[in-house]
């Protein structure tokens, strides 16, 4: 079945290989644990999967950028050749995107600074007594709106998030293992004083690359044909488990 779906795949996007060249390609993205700024060129492994699926399909014509979400999203829900990652992928966003490939699963836990023994929420319900920071149109800021909380504290990007966290001017915010540890390293924060509280299982999901709606299909096919074949031979597995220094693979989400 997996070799007809990609035999498919790669038949559609023969189907107009110029057609795919001669579009321009804008991805999109913020900074996360797979995303970082080496000087002014985006990097990170979440990145050379991307870059490396676009040149594979024969699209050559593309260009980076690193946006607050809230921009990211609403580019790639209004603009056409937008491809933006990684992005969750709800039944909410099932038909406003034309959806590539799943880069990895991710868990989402409430965390709360390990000092501040007045939090306590053993349950989603007991946690909405408390204030709880959330980036803009972001996965986990629709998901508990949706869940009717209504504490919530909006920001902008990650790190201003996490740092409200720090200050204590929320009590709770939403991150994954793997972005805790990238924020606790960005704002050179130990980790040691973080305590994951509970989980938000219902907001789990796979983070995908995906294109806007009004992108061509021909462009789409060529870029799902692409990403099927790194996928199959592991090199998406492979480039976005995270090494140390020392260059051992390491899992930060327990896989």
């Amino acid at each position: 079945m997996k070799t007809a779906t990609l035999g498919l795949l790669l038949g559609l996007a023969a189907l107009a290989p110029m057609a795919g060249r001669a579009q321009a390609v804008r991805a999109v993205t913020e900074t996360s644990a797979y995303v970082a700024m080496d000087g002014p060129k985006v990097a990170g492994p979440a990145t050379e999967v991307v870059e490396r699926t676009l040149r594979d399909a024969g699209i050559g014509d593309f260009k980076v950028g690193v946006y607050p979400w809230a921009r990211a999203y609403d580019m790639a829900l209004t603009e056409p050749n937008v491809l933006i990652y990684l992005i969750a992928r709800t039944p909410e966003r099932e038909k406003q995107f034309q959806w590539v490939g799943e880069l990895l699963q991710v868990r989402y836990f409430l965390y709360k600074l390990k000092q501040r023994a007045e939090v306590a929420a053993p349950t989603l319900d007991a946690a909405r007594g408390y204030v709880i920071g959330v980036m803009r149109d972001d996965t986990r800021h629709q998901y508990l709106k949706k869940q009717g909380f209504s504490r919530l504290v909006v920001s902008a990007r990650a790190g201003e998030n996490f740092l409200q966290l720090v200050n204590r001017q929320v009590d709770l915010v939403p991150l994954s293992e793997a972005g805790a540890a990238s924020q606790c390293a960005a704002a050179a924060f130990d980790c040691a004083n973080l305590e994951k509280l509970l989980p938000l299982e219902e907001a789990n999901s796979g983070l995908y690359m995906a294109y806007s709606h009004n992108t061509a299909p021909a462009l789409v096919a060529r870029t799902q044909a692409a990403f099927e074949v790194l996928r199959a031979n592991g090199t998406v597995r492979r480039l976005m488990e995270p090494k140390p220094p020392g260059g051992k693979t390491v899992s930060l989400n327990g896989k």
